[in-house]
């Protein structure tokens, strides 16, 4: 377990620093720095690696995470490096680690894999993903609503978001997509998403 958060540094650099000075061999020694720095208990996350759910050799008891982490080490020979083991869990469980960590301090509250990833007080805007990240829906803030007036999104927001494809829910209040194909949204995706929020807070809103 990693015992103490260096001040300064970023997640993925922490996670680094760890491995480089431990043995980390076994899916219980990821799960446990995972947990420990990004706050994942991996073994309550779905596992969404057609891979894995095709061939059926994911135990039914026990722990299919942490078998799939093992099988994803045993791959590289045992000797997996802390980028490896980013690329392994996204591979498995959806979780794209290096994305999570470079929204620090982006001003975007991330909820994911049903719990908050990254929520301060006077962040801007939400980005809220559904179970299996099958859909994303964004909204303002309690905190972007005091500080501005608007009580949705931004014009210049909406229209960033609607040419990706989102289009406005009244039901829920936000900006809505849904993958037409039933699947996990691709990282490329999230990633155009995250960006366009992030274009707008740093065009119009630093200095709220």
């Amino acid at each position: 377990m990693v015992e103490k958060i260096s001040v300064g540094l970023k997640k993925i650099e922490i996670m680094d620093d760890y491995i480089n000075t431990q043995d980390v061999t076994t899916s219980s020694e990821i799960c446990s720095i995972v947990n420990s720095v990004f706050g994942f208990d991996l073994e309550t996350k779905p596992i969404l690696s057609k891979e894995f759910l095709e061939s059926g050799e994911l135990p039914l008891s026990n722990s299919p995470a942490k078998y799939a982490i093992d099988l994803g080490i045993a791959k590289h020979g045992g000797n997996i490096s802390g980028a490896e083991i980013r690329q392994l869990i996204n591979g498995i469980f959806g979780i794209n680690l290096d994305a999570i960590s470079s929204l620090d301090g982006s001003r975007i509250s991330l909820f994911s894999k049903e719990q908050w990833i990254m929520q301060q007080e006077n962040d801007l805007f939400v980005v809220h993903t559904g179970f299996a990240d099958v859909d994303v829906k964004i909204f303002p803030t309690a905190y972007f609503i005091e500080q501005t007036g608007l009580t949705t999104l931004p014009d210049e927001l909406q229209q960033e978001l609607t040419k990706l494809g989102f289009s406005y829910d009244e039901n829920i209040g936000s900006f809505y997509y849904s993958n037409p194909t039933g699947e996990a949204i691709q990282d490329s995706f999230k990633g155009q998403t995250i960006g366009s929020v992030l274009k707008v807070i740093q065009n119009s809103y630093q200095n709220i």
